[in-house]
């Protein structure tokens, strides 16, 4: 049997792999399994965590290792469980809020709990920019943000657009924190050194991969640390202009099969 292009299929989730009514077409689908049947993995690597993921997971049939929460979770879809999970410290969160909100006032915050069955608790401000009917509980205080571990921290700004809140986020707390912008409204604080990259290599490593092996899917900055261990790296069409900037393809739209258009091209 001939050696696949490449051995790893990496595809982000929303705004990639996902149409915009989070479906999977039947020509992604069967482009996907000519990968998969050529040798390839396919491996979701999403900003979503495992608990937003899962009901995506459920509606497309996808078993397989999913990445999850920009890299804090490596997730056995199939067996429903985690294999991973990092946490964000609660205190250095906790004081990168401070010094964000002494330098840009208040900010609509929103925390994602750790575990398979945590969730997203937000403020009354915050608003939910992931489509779907996705678990949150409203709550009023600071201290119930942080009152169990956390993966990560949501922020936004009343007037920064999502580019100029996170580039002012890592001026301000880089040191403390991973800033990244996940997606409209979805600019997040990670525990830092963490990234999609870090994630899918640990996924990878588990499955004798590396980025060598690798051709990867994204559409948003949280992408671009994916993007750089790869070996090849494909935008989506609407994707954001960072991201546009480094791949080396740029495809078709989620809603117009662009990762299919690929993986045709490959695997045939």
């Amino acid at each position: 049997m001939t050696e696949p292009a490449y051995r790893l299929v990496a595809t982000d989730l929303d705004g990639t792999l996902l149409s915009s009514a989070e479906t999977v077409s039947d020509r992604t689908r069967a482009a996907l399994a000519a990968a998969t049947a050529a040798g390839a993995v396919h491996i979701v690597v999403t900003g979503r965590s495992a608990p937003w993921a899962r009901p995506v997971f459920d509606a497309i049939g996808y078993t397989g290792l999913a990445v999850c929460g920009q890299g804090a979770q490596v997730y056995d879809a199939g067996a429903d469980r985690l294999l991973t999970s990092m946490t964000l410290d609660r205190r250095t969160g906790r004081l990168a809020l401070e010094k964000l909100t002494a330098e840009l006032g208040r900010l609509a915050v929103a925390a994602n709990q750790d575990g398979l069955e945590g969730t997203v608790l937000a403020r009354p401000d915050y608003r939910l920019t992931v489509g779907g009917e996705l678990p949150v509980a409203r709550v009023g205080t600071e201290d119930e943000l942080f009152a169990a571990p956390i993966s990560k921290l949501y922020l936004q700004h009343p007037e920064l657009d999502d580019d100029a809140l996170a580039e002012t986020a890592r001026r301000v707390v880089g040191d403390l924190v991973g800033v990244t912008v996940a997606g409209p409204g979805l600019v997040e604080l990670l525990p830092l050194g963490l990234s999609k990259a870090t994630g899918l290599a640990v996924a990878a490593r588990r499955l004798g991969l590396r980025g060598a092996d690798t051709i990867a899917f994204g559409d948003m900055p949280n992408d671009l640390p994916m993007f750089r261990w790869a070996r090849y790296a494909v935008a989506m069409a609407g994707a954001h202009q960072e991201v546009r900037a480094v791949a080396d393809e740029v495809t078709a739209g989620n809603d117009e099969d662009g990762v299919a258009v690929v993986l045709e091209r490959l695997y045939g």
